[in-house]
């Protein structure tokens, strides 16, 4: 039943990808197809997920496949609260695209079965692995709109004739609801990271690369709303330091298969 339910959402956040490109060259109706098919292929990979729960023997999303099928669904929830205003649709062009080569590589690698188990504690890995992959997938929206950010400014720097035609939010919308999202997502970082050290201190065991790069990436996103609120940082430098902190959340994704839960 899990497999059955991969194939329609998979689908469906294509179809949303192809139609955002189209919503960015002719906005229209292509935009409100690619609305429903982010819809359609969230509820879908929602029933996906509550299959594996109810059908697997402990926590289901363990592995580094399965992961990143509970990473790809927590980024789409994460857009979808206001990705589907008008004005933020292009934001779909950051992130469908990557939903898709997410959720098709955590099937490839198995993360979308119902089988496989974990000799760790159910509690721990709900804790650890929910609350560090819902603070990547903030990560990963504030990407996409600092991203959003620096595209229409160099869109604005150029006069071009399509500013109009082309719905987006001001600079400074986009501005500030990029550092909302790392001020609810850096918190649940940080309980994860918690989560992970007590368990570390009590269990034993030693610290290895991806710890090492997962505290580089609070050490960025701290530092930058450290620098936004005591040095004034906005605009295009701010938009930097959230892409570069998002190229570390990347290298954590990559690297989980090699490091961690082995």
């Amino acid at each position: 039943m899990a497999e059955f339910l991969f194939w329609p959402a998979l689908l469906a956040y294509g179809e949303a990808a192809v139609a955002y490109f189209g919503e960015a060259r002719q906005p229209g109706r292509a935009g409100w197809a690619a609305t429903w098919g982010v819809r359609i292929g969230w509820l879908v990979q929602t029933a996906l997920l509550a299959v594996q729960a109810a059908r697997a023997d402990g926590f289901p999303w363990a592995t580094w496949a399965g992961s990143l099928n509970l990473f790809v669904w927590l980024v789409v929830g994460a857009y979808l609260i206001w990705g589907c205003r008008p004005r933020y649709r292009l934001l779909g062009l950051a992130v469908l695209p990557l939903a898709v080569v997410l959720f098709a590589l955590a099937r490839l690698g198995g993360g979308t079965g119902t089988a496989g188990q974990s000799h760790y504690s159910n509690l721990f890995l709900v804790l650890h692995v929910g609350l560090v992959l819902a603070a990547f997938a903030g990560f990963t929206l504030a990407a996409g709109l600092s991203a959003l950010y620096l595209w229409q400014e160099r869109r604005l720097k150029r006069h071009e004739r399509s500013i109009l035609r082309v719905r987006a939010p001001a600079l400074a919308k986009l501005d500030d609801v990029a550092a909302r999202t790392i001020e609810f997502a850096l918190p649940a970082l940080t309980l994860g990271i918690a989560v992970g050290i007590v368990r570390l201190e009590d269990r034993g065991g030693g610290y290895d690369a991806l710890m090492a790069v997962t505290a580089l990436t609070w050490v960025v996103y701290a530092g930058y709303l450290a620098l936004r609120h005591f040095a004034g940082w906005r605009g295009r430098r701010a938009a930097y330091l959230v892409l570069t902190g998002f190229a570390l959340v990347v290298v954590v994704r990559l690297a989980l298969p090699v490091t961690h839960f082995a």
